[in-house]
């Protein structure tokens, strides 16, 4: 791909075929704020007024618009030429996410329509395309504020404040074109055997598929590792996978085994995809997460997935990388994703740096005080758990975030329930948290948020807790069943070294804030922080914690860097935290 398209990597490194064509760039777009577009018809006409860069969203800078108003619908357009050879087979149009609702247009005629602001999702062009060029029209709706759509930490005000930022609106992914024969190779999972040294696969085939086969190959840093055939009857073809060299996938050691899948058929191959899996084991035993079999201490950051130019955008596959090497420079073994279902590139970065993280959803802004509640969040939800099995850095999901009541009325108990147990089928090989912080309904895992400044208090809750013990913190809300404890937000700590240095509040600094009062200097930082880790790492009763947070965002100034990711500390306050959340943790001791 053309160094000048933003974004321009492969965007499902787990999928990836050569015949593909990345629609990233300047597109035509229109604010619609009347929502009348579909009425007149825009999809047939395609006149725009603006220009937009894809797949940075409106209220971003580097989509070369920053409207940071409420943007209740908007149109985007380009062209596209395709040749004879790329129509003989199937054309297929990939978004990777468009906040909210997705309607897609091409040459006049509808092509699909797709409900959720975070999952990935494809609509079958073939039929509506021709030789030569084409034009694509996508319509995106949105509103945050209607308590019907997940919307995550985007304000809903008219501007960003407390721990809310600015909104995203329409395509924030890549948009990507994908040409593949009559008879494909649809989807994969992979669940890893480690104790038998396999994997066990099912791929999923569109096409008549009957009388072909699926071979299946791993490798090994280019070393083959096995392989296995399976007939491909019926549209699905499982195999179990036995590996001649057993690589563990673990936390710091990123082995990850490529994999081949080829379709075979009428003499010839009808479809190759390249992908890798990991090998590994996660589940919960004696009142901790065990990883490969042994109690693994989560040393998590909180990281919001938001970037000052590109907001739920990183401006480069670079930068995603560099929040995970900025993580493990501090010292931590993974990431709470917050509020947001990141990208799959991101994914890819945490699968190859070892770096252990739960998959979660933005949950804020829906209204789960009732069954509705379900069919607004679980569909898309599933999407997110079916895009995201095969990554071994995933090793726990956790589809809400502190389920505050609403307007005097308190969250429908079911609905966590409902898509505790329908996460629970769909992946029975990882812990689920049914809502961090709280209210817990039915969970895997038992986790709190506590911001608590003070060390000492700090320890008395926490420090003294013998394996099996908890803190309550809604005795009147849930129950605490001797699950394993985790203390999945603390911290929060603000700290500003310019204001802390003497300088007058401004600008953006004005509204600034973090948790507790902020510490008069670098060196009660660094006490504070290693005394409220260190209360954490030396419990028997605590299997995880996660402090809040990587990065400032907005106007939220607790993080450990700026918002640009800049230095916020000497590099001895820097070497100060790293060996605070360098303790052996005692669940670790045994």
């Amino acid at each position: 791909m053309s160094a000048t398209i933003p974004r321009p990597e492969h965007p499902r490194p787990q999928m990836f075929r050569p015949a593909w064509r990345n629609l990233n760039g300047e597109w035509d777009f229109e604010f619609d704020f009347s929502r009348s577009g579909l009425d007149r018809k825009i999809y047939e006409d395609g006149v725009f007024a603006r220009k937009i860069t894809v797949p940075f969203c409106p209220e971003s800078r580097l989509s070369g618009i920053g409207h940071k108003d409420f943007i209740p619908a908007a149109w985007y357009g380009r062209r596209f030429a395709l040749s004879g050879a790329e129509l003989s087979g199937k054309v297929l149009l990939h978004f990777g996410a468009v906040d909210y609702e997705c309607r897609a247009f091409v040459n006049g005629k509808p092509a699909g329509t797709h409900r959720g602001g975070y999952s990935s999702f494809t609509f079958d062009i073939t039929a509506l395309c021709r030789p030569g060029e084409n034009a694509l029209a996508v319509c995106a709706e949105d509103d945050g504020r209607s308590g019907r759509q997940p919307r995550g930490k985007q304000c809903a005000g008219y501007r960003s404040a407390g721990c809310d930022y600015t909104r995203t609106t329409g395509i924030w992914q890549t948009v990507w074109l994908e040409f593949v024969g009559s008879e494909s190779i649809a989807s994969y999972k992979v669940i890893p055997c480690p104790n038998d040294a396999a994997a066990e696969l099912a791929v999923r085939l569109d096409g008549d598929t009957d009388g072909m086969e699926l071979r299946a190959e791993a490798f090994f840093r280019g070393r083959p590792a096995g392989e296995a055939r399976a007939p491909a009857d019926g549209g699905l073809a499982v195999l179990r996978l036995r590996l001649t060299e057993k690589h563990l996938w673990d936390a710091g050691r990123p082995n990850l085994y490529d994999l081949r899948l080829t379709l075979t058929g009428n003499g010839g191959t009808a479809d190759r995809v390249e992908g890798y899996f990991g090998l590994r084991s996660v589940y919960v035993k004696d009142h901790a997460v065990y990883l490969n079999g042994r109690p693994v201490f989560q040393r998590l950051v909180l990281d919001q997935g938001f970037y000052p130019d590109g907001i739920y955008t990183a401006p480069s596959d670079a930068d995603l990388a560099r929040d995970i090497e900025l993580s493990a420079a501090l010292g931590f073994n993974g990431a709470r994703l917050h509020q947001k279902a990141f990208e799959e590139r991101f994914l890819y970065h945490a699968d190859r740096f070892g770096y252990l993280v739960w998959g979660e959803q933005a949950s804020w802004g829906l209204d789960i005080s009732g069954a509705e509640g379900l069919t607004a969040f679980l569909p898309e939800w599933l999407e997110l758990m079916a895009r995201d099995f095969n990554h071994p850095s995933i090793i726990g999901w956790c589809p809400f975030n502190e389920t505050w009541d609403q307007n005097g009325r308190r969250q429908d108990d079911e609905v966590l329930r409902n898509v505790y147990l329908a996460s629970k089928a769909f992946d029975p090989t990882r812990p689920v948290i049914d809502a961090s912080g709280n209210f817990h309904v039915v969970t895997d895992v038992y986790d709190v948020h506590d911001y608590d400044q003070d060390p000492a208090r700090f320890y008395e809750k926490y420090g003294k807790l013998k394996k099996g013990g908890h803190y309550e913190t809604f005795p009147d809300r849930q129950r605490f069943s001797g699950q394993p404890f985790f203390v999945s937000e603390f911290g929060g700590t603000w700290w500003n070294p310019d204001i802390a240095a003497g300088a007058s509040k401004n600008g953006a600094d004005a509204q600034s804030w973090g948790y507790g009062d902020a510490p008069k200097d670098e060196e009660a930082f660094c006490k504070r922080y290693a005394g409220l880790a260190g209360a954490l790492l030396g419990s028997e009763g605590v299997c995880a914690s996660c402090y809040t947070q990587l990065y400032d965002v907005e106007q939220e100034q607790n993080g450990l860097y700026t918002y640009d990711r800049k230095p916020k500390f000497s590099e001895s306050g820097y070497a100060r935290i790293k060996a605070a959340n360098a303790a052996v943790a005692a669940i670790e001791r045994g």
